[in-house]
C-alpha cells in the first residue's frame, strides 16, 4: 500500500518538476495547459471546484461548478458567449422535422447559417454518451471550453448534485476545459439565454466567466501529499514510542510505592543499647544523627562530644541482643528483625545513630536508602519481596505451642546453642 502511495505521488510531482525546469523564454498563446490522465484523482480527492459567472447582468448571478478531471486545466479566468449546441447544430443522421436536444453527442452538423465566429462556450446537457464525447465535439466545432448540466433528478432519480467528470478512454487531444454545473442552475442559465437580448452571430447568448479556485493549491497539493507520505511513517513510529512510555510509565507508577505510605511506615534508631522507637508520620529528619562519645569529622576537623549516659554500652547491636533495652519492647511474632545486624541494602553494620524503617514483613534497612528503593524502584521488600502497601499476613496460632524441655544424661537442659559433641559427656544425637 505505501509503494502504491509512493507511486501515485511521483506520478504527480514529475509533472510539476518537469514544468519548473522548462525555460521561461517561450510563452503558449494558450491560457490552458494539458491535464494528466492521472491527475483526476488529486481533483476527486479534494473536491476541487470552480465558478460559472454571467457578467452581464448586475448583480452578477453566480453558479458553483466542478472542473472535470480530463482535459485543460483553467488557471485563468475563461471569459465567453455561452451557447447552447442545439442553437445552431442538429444530430448529423436525424431527421429534420425532429426536434434536436442539447445533449452535444457527436456527430453534430450545422442548422443553418447562424453560427458562432469569436469565443464563446458551448452549454450541452448531461446524457446519452459520455463527457469526454460532448467535449470532444464542442472542441471540433470551435468552442473554448464546455459548461455541462445534469439531468433532471425527477426523470433520472439522482440527486441534483455536482458531480465529477472522469474519462474512461485517452482524452489527451482534448485541449480545452469543461465543468459541470446542477440541473437547477443550468435550466435556469438556458431560460437567461433564451430571454437574453445579447446576440452572437445571430444567436442569443450571455457573457459568461468561469473562474477556478484551485489552481493555487493544485501546485502544492501533489508536493504536500509527496511530504505527507514521506513523513508519515515517522509519525506513526513517534506516536507509537509515545504510547509505549506513557504504558511503561505507568506500569512503573504501579510498581512503585506511594510516598505517603512509605512516609508512615514506622521508624527506629539504634541507641547503642537497643532500638529506640518512634511512630509512624514522624519525620525522620527532625532527629538528627546520633554521634558516638567522641566522634571526629575528618573533613571539618571539628570533634563531637556527647554525655556519657547511664545505659550507654560499647557492645554492637548483635552482642545486646540478650541485653535489656531502655527504650524498645520486643514486637510480638518477630521473627528476627531484632538481630538483624546489617542493612542488605548496603551490606553495612548498623552503628549508633543510625536511623532504620521498619517493613511490615520486620525487616530492617536504613531509612534513606530503602524509602528510596521503595518510591522510585519496587514497592517490595528486598529481602522477602513482601509488598510494603498490604497489611502483613496475621501469624494464627489455633494451638498454643507446647514446651518441650529435653535433658541431656546429666540432668543439663539441652537448647539450640548446646553443642552436639561435648568432651566427657558422650555423644548427643
Amino acid at each position: 500500500m505505501l509503494y502504491a502511495l509512493l507511486w501515485v505521488a511521483l506520478i504527480n510531482v514529475l509533472p510539476l518538476l518537469i514544468a519548473i525546469a522548462k525555460p521561461m523564454g517561450i510563452q503558449s498563446t494558450n491560457s490552458f495547459r494539458a491535464k494528466s490522465e492521472r491527475a483526476w484523482l488529486w481533483g476527486w480527492a479534494w473536491g476541487t471546484e470552480s465558478t460559472v459567472s454571467v457578467v452581464d447582468r448586475s448583480p452578477i448571478l453566480s453558479f458553483p461548478s466542478r472542473p472535470a478531471a480530463f482535459g485543460a486545466e483553467i488557471n485563468d479566468p475563461v471569459l465567453g458567449y455561452v451557447i447552447p449546441l442545439s442553437s445552431f447544430t442538429k444530430p448529423c443522421t436525424s431527421n429534420d422535422m425532429q426536434v434536436p436536444d442539447n445533449s452535444g453527442c457527436p456527430s453534430l452538423c450545422l442548422s443553418g447559417p447562424r453560427h458562432p465566429t469569436e469565443a464563446w462556450i458551448a452549454l450541452v446537457q448531461r446524457g446519452k454518451c459520455e463527457f469526454v464525447r460532448k467535449v470532444r465535439e464542442a472542441q471540433r466545432l470551435g468552442a473554448r471550453a464546455v459548461v455541462v448540466g445534469g439531468e433532471d433528478p425527477e426523470v433520472t432519480g439522482n440527486p441534483d448534485t455536482l458531480v465529477n467528470m472522469y474519462s474512461p478512454e485517452d482524452a489527451s487531444d482534448i485541449k480545452i476545459a469543461s465543468t459541470y454545473i446542477k440541473y437547477s442552475d443550468y435550466m435556469q442559465l438556458y431560460g437567461l439565454i433564451l430571454a437574453s437580448n445579447t446576440t452572437h452571430g445571430g444567436l442569443s447568448t450571455l457573457s459568461l466567466l468561469i473562474t477556478a479556485e484551485y489552481s493555487a493549491w493544485e501546485w502544492y497539493s501533489p508536493i504536500i501529499t509527496f511530504i505527507v507520505i514521506l513523513l508519515l511513517p515517522s509519525a506513526l513510529t513517534f506516536i507509537t514510542l509515545v504510547i509505549h512510555r506513557i504504558r511503561s510509565a505507568r506500569a512503573a507508577q504501579r510498581d512503585r510505592a506511594p510516598e505517603d505510605i512509605v512516609r508512615n511506615l514506622p521508624w527506629r534508631i539504634w541507641t547503642g543499647t537497643g532500638w529506640e522507637k518512634h511512630e509512624a508520620g514522624e519525620d525522620a529528619d527532625a532527629f538528627p544523627d546520633r554521634v558516638s562519645s567522641v566522634d571526629v569529622d575528618l573533613e571539618r576537623g571539628v570533634i563531637y562530644e556527647e554525655l556519657p549516659q547511664a545505659n550507654d554500652s560499647p557492645n554492637s547491636p548483635e552482642e545486646d541482643l540478650n541485653a535489656s533495652t531502655s527504650n524498645a519492647e520486643p514486637l510480638p511474632d518477630q521473627p528476627w528483625f531484632e538481630s538483624q545486624v546489617e542493612c542488605a541494602i548496603c551490606l553495612s553494620e548498623f552503628v549508633k545513630g543510625d536511623k532504620v524503617r521498619v517493613l511490615p514483613c520486620h525487616h530492617i534497612f536504613h531509612l534513606h536508602e530503602v524509602d528510596e528503593w521503595l518510591i522510585h524502584r519496587k514497592k517490595l521488600c528486598p529481602v522477602c519481596k513482601a509488598d510494603v502497601t498490604q497489611p502483613p499476613p496475621e501469624l494464627v496460632h489455633p494451638h498454643p505451642p507446647v514446651e518441650h524441655i529435653v535433658h541431656d544424661n546429666d540432668n543439663t537442659p539441652v537448647t539450640e546453642r548446646t553443642p552436639l559433641l561435648r568432651t566427657g559427656s558422650g555423644e548427643h544425637s
